[in-house]
């Protein structure tokens, strides 16, 4: 936002007289909002609790945003499936122009709640692409396959028995293309790899995927991909390693987690408050926002095991990375379910 100072095309009379006229604004009763617009109301609907790791970050790219003064942020947690479009349409109804959630069990219900409320903007995390018969809702997701490509780099290094557990929550494509392109990053660097694959059935069952967990160790990894909360405590009391997901928890295990893959919500949601405060938000696939090019994700700093990654291996990290960055390497997105080999 321009400051007077920074607008050499302001006279001194051009300002007097501007604050003269906010005067007679204010001497009616009138608001004064000359240089700035009002935040827009943002509400956000999460079937999990904001400490799930995916809605976490978007809950800090919200607020955020709020402590700019860009919106007014509310939100409810663990909202039923069942019970989310209820919530929708309240927070519709108590004048929100910009809805954000997840509506991966919902989108149904989700799609009809838009159609009802053509004025409110919708950005829900969605396995789905965008409608053009709901010109108001936008997709987005957790598009991070470069920063776990990355990781995956740095796990192939660090694997003695070149055995990895993963443990994922659903089969989706969202936690699919991130496994993948985990895989895809630990084979550069040793392809003889063997992979244990499980779901959990569940965006937050810790103990759950702790077991699961435990099995994998049982069956000989001693690496975990934890896209899920529980898998690092397994690796933690087994003494084992483990890559993370979404958040970076080196700080919570400084032993176990080498790396993470980070997602960074808030290029995708500065996008969708930029075009609903231009009137010109649309059915839109925000995904692309979560590319490492356009700042959505990255690679952890390595931290505690900085020493004990070998100095080749970052320097093939940070040699990817920029490739990534500037455009001459892709990291393949692949949706397809994976399999333990």
């Amino acid at each position: 936002m321009p400051t007077f100072s920074s607008c050499p095309g302001l006279s001194r009379r051009a300002l007097l007289k501007a604050a003269g006229a906010s005067a007679a604004v204010a001497a009616a009763g009138l608001p004064v909002r000359l240089f700035a617009a009002e935040p827009i109301k943002v509400a956000a609907v999460y079937t999990v609790p904001v400490e799930q790791q995916w809605v976490s970050r978007i809950h800090k790219a919200a607020n955020a945003a709020k402590d700019r003064g860009d919106i007014e942020y509310v939100y409810s947690e663990n909202t039923a499936n069942n019970d989310y479009e209820r919530v929708m349409r309240e927070y519709c109804e108590a004048g929100h122009k910009l809805i954000v959630g997840e509506v991966f069990g919902v989108e149904d219900a989700a799609r009809a709640v838009a159609k009802d409320y053509p004025d409110v903007a919708f950005l829900m995390g969605s396995s789905f692409k965008p409608d053009a018969a709901v010109p108001n809702f936008s997709v987005f997701d957790n598009y991070i396959q470069d920063a776990s490509y990355l990781s995956g780099i740095v796990a192939g290094a660090m694997t003695k028995s070149k055995n990895i557990g993963m443990v994922g929550g659903y089969p989706i494509p969202e936690v699919n293309r991130l496994m993948n392109a985990f895989m895809a990053g630990v084979k550069e660097v040793a392809p003889d790899t063997k992979f244990q694959v499980a779901f959990i059935g569940s965006w937050f069952d810790p103990p759950k995927a702790k077991e699961t967990a435990f099995a994998q160790i049982d069956g000989g990894a001693d690496l975990l991909y934890a896209e899920r909360f529980g898998v690092s405590d397994a690796a933690k009391e087994r003494k084992v390693l483990a890559i993370g997901n979404v958040i970076d928890t080196q700080a919570d295990y400084p032993e176990t987690v080498v790396a993470s893959a980070l997602w960074h919500f808030e290029p995708t949601l500065d996008k969708a408050i930029a075009e609903v405060k231009a009137g010109t938000f649309k059915a839109d696939d925000y995904g692309v926002y979560s590319f490492m090019k356009n700042g959505g994700s990255s690679l952890a700093p390595l931290g505690t095991f900085d020493g004990k990654v070998p100095d080749d291996v970052k320097t093939r990290v940070a040699e990817k990375e920029k490739a990534i960055k500037d455009g001459s390497f892709s990291v393949e997105i692949n949706d397809a379910e994976p399999k333990s080999s």
